[in-house]
């Protein structure tokens, strides 16, 4: 095996031990708090230590982990204040994205999103993952497409941090049909150039996620915590 194939494996084997961290993060098999060893991380994923620790170094640098010094890793607390900035940074940057939008003679980012967004109740796909992804890029794209490349960088931080928590806001099948509908509603008024009712769609679309998603977390949570203790 050569070195470039070697370091490709390599590469492979911590992005998916990264994967599969952040995901027991996510579906709270790892919690808010819990400490951990990487030995216990390798004997788990039959892996050497070396790779979960390069995984375990980029999720720190996303803010999801801590080194302790001397006693292993611990999953960071869920700060939802700090989310409450975020989210309050997100609404700025967006409505400004839609006056921008509004402007513009053309758009053709946003046209593209009619198939998937203004699809018949029937023909909406009901994979959360999928519905979850396709959140993240309407606003990705909405915010791209004023064509302001350091607004849609700071965006795309703001997107990754928060992304722990609207993934929660998909585990709930009725969400997926609200999130279709509000999405529907925004773009017909940003394709309409109907500024002031797009802005509001838009604001209340988003704080009415953001409550969502406290709710259901808090509850996630205290079942989880529950669970681990029987």
């Amino acid at each position: 095996m050569t070195k470039p194939t070697q370091a490709a494996s390599r590469e492979k084997l911590t992005d998916r031990i990264y994967q599969q961290i952040k995901q027991d993060i996510f579906d709270f098999r790892l919690l808010p708090g819990d400490r951990f060893s990487e030995n216990e991380v390798a004997a788990r994923l039959a892996v050497s230590r070396t790779p979960v620790r390069e995984a375990l170094t980029q999720l720190q640098r996303e803010g999801y982990v801590t080194v302790l010094f001397r006693s292993g890793w611990q999953v960071n607390p869920l700060d939802f204040e700090q989310f409450d900035q975020l989210y309050d940074v997100r609404l700025v940057l967006e409505l400004a994205a839609v006056k921008k939008l509004c402007e513009m003679e053309s758009v053709p980012e946003l046209t593209a999103l009619k198939s998937f967004w203004l699809a018949k109740p029937d023909e909406r796909a009901q994979d959360e993952q999928r519905v979850c992804q396709a959140d993240e890029e309407f606003h990705q794209i909405m915010v791209a497409a004023t064509g302001n490349r350091e607004m849609a960088r700071i965006h795309q931080d703001i997107t990754e941090r928060l992304r722990i928590l609207r993934r929660i806001d998909f585990t709930q099948p009725r969400r997926l049909d609200i999130t279709y509908e509000e999405h529907a509603q925004i773009l017909r008024a940003l394709l309409g150039k109907r500024v002031d009712r797009a802005s509001t769609l838009l604001k209340a679309h988003i704080e009415a996620s953001k409550a969502e998603v406290r709710k259901i977390t808090i509850h996630r949570l205290h079942t989880a915590r529950t669970r681990s203790r029987v």
